[in-house]
């Protein structure tokens, strides 16, 4: 690292694939990883999915003596899985928990109770105010029928506010994460319109690793290969995105992926091929301006994208809360019902009980079940509107905007 007015900064970007008893040789890949950055001469460490505190400890006495910065986020029920190791001292932290994370009760897929979120931390470097983000967007599962698509797009609508009306103050913004979106999705392009940010892949002087830069390969022994079948390369979902604020310029003069196993070993770090930048950051004689939509001269017609697919998640968000709403009220009418012939039988109106006891108070049971599963859907769905509707005004407003500016 030289001294102000040229800086070179070397981020290292990684999904880890770590949680507790799911993950593949675990505890043997945090330490491949714990070595291999103690090796290199990183500057700052972005990671995902240390879903266990206990591999973040780890890394963290491992790496001491390298990066003796570090602090983990933590959210949702499991943690969001969110940490940054750094060389430099850390300024101050922030965490912001996505608004909405899929569904509870989608147990095969869990991102609901990670409480998916972006963690901000703030350093400083000769004088330089770097806003660092790290975070983990929805996973997709299904390209055909992505039934995430709205829950997706909002969680990026909201990184990009985040990083917009937290990032005033910094000199260098630097995004990175697992975005579970394609580098054409519509959720990509209305995160680096909004913001601003610049690809490191797009950019780079020179680049080396996996074609097109995928982060996600068929040949990655830890890969659904079913899921990879449409994409032969692979696909690129985990990015490095940066953009330099008032007098500063940077440039990716590099960009690198891992290419499978590491070195020596039968297995990779990762389901994920890790990302490594090489930024070089220069101040500038002349402040350069900072306008909406530098990154994406259509910002217009991505918002209206965005907003479409967030409606069509809204109707489909009511729909589910009208079916859970009949279902709770179906539920409470059988209740009634079996309460008024309880009352019945206790002031002797039945006629010989024509209903056995056992049976009666297993479908009273049950209907308790249904009416307490079914109101907390109702509840839930609710919610879901609520936020689908307050992203969908919002992007209303920022388009009104846009089209009105000369």
């Amino acid at each position: 690292m030289q001294s102000d007015p040229t800086l070179r900064l070397r981020v290292f970007d990684l999904n880890c694939w770590a949680i507790r008893y799911l993950s593949k040789r675990r505890q043997e890949r945090i330490r491949l990883i714990g070595d291999m950055l103690h090796r290199e001469d990183f500057d700052l460490v972005l990671l995902q999915e240390v879903w266990s505190e206990q591999d973040y400890s780890d890394l963290k006495v491992k790496l001491g003596g390298c990066y003796p910065f570090s602090h983990y986020f933590r959210s949702g029920v499991i943690g969001s899985g969110l940490c940054v190791f750094s060389r430099f001292p850390i300024l101050d932290t922030l965490l912001y928990q996505y608004s909405l994370n899929g569904y509870p009760y989608m147990l095969q897929h869990g991102d609901w109770f990670c409480g998916k979120s972006v963690g901000l931390v703030i350093i400083m470097i000769s004088g330089i105010i770097f806003n660092i983000y790290v975070t983990h967007l929805h996973a997709e599962y299904c390209r055909e029928k992505d039934a995430y698509l709205p829950h997706r797009l909002v969680q990026a609508w909201e990184l990009a506010q985040f990083i917009r009306h937290t990032s005033k103050a910094a000199d260098v913004v630097l995004l990175g994460g697992d975005l579970n979106m394609h580098p054409e999705d519509v959720g990509i392009r209305l995160l680096r319109g909004w913001t601003g940010l610049r690809d490191a892949f797009a950019e780079a002087t020179h680049f080396e690793g996996c074609e097109d830069g995928c982060t996600l390969v068929p040949s990655n022994c830890f890969t659904d290969k079913s899921e990879l079948l449409p994409f032969p390369l692979g696909i690129r979902i985990d990015y490095i995105l940066y953009k330099a604020i008032s007098s500063f310029m940077v440039k990716c003069e590099e960009l690198k992926t891992t290419t499978g196993a590491a070195p020596g070993m039968d297995i990779p770090f990762s389901d994920h091929e890790a990302v490594m930048a090489t930024l070089h950051i220069q101040r500038q004689a002349q402040a350069a301006g900072t306008t909406l939509g530098t990154a994406e001269p259509m910002l217009a017609d991505v918002v209206t994208e965005a907003q479409t697919e967030v409606g069509v998640g809204l109707r489909a968000a009511q729909q589910q809360r009208y079916s859970s709403g009949r279902m709770a009220m179906l539920a409470l009418l059988l209740l009634l019902l079996q309460a008024t012939a309880a009352l019945g039988a206790l002031v002797g109106l039945d006629a010989g009980q024509p209903f056995p006891k056992l049976s009666f108070c297993l479908l009273g049971f049950l209907a308790i079940g249904i009416l307490l599963l079914a109101t907390g859907l109702h509840l839930f769905h609710t919610m879901e509107v609520k936020m689908l509707h307050s992203t969908e005004e919002q992007m209303r407003m920022v388009l009104w905007a846009l089209q009105e500016r000369p």
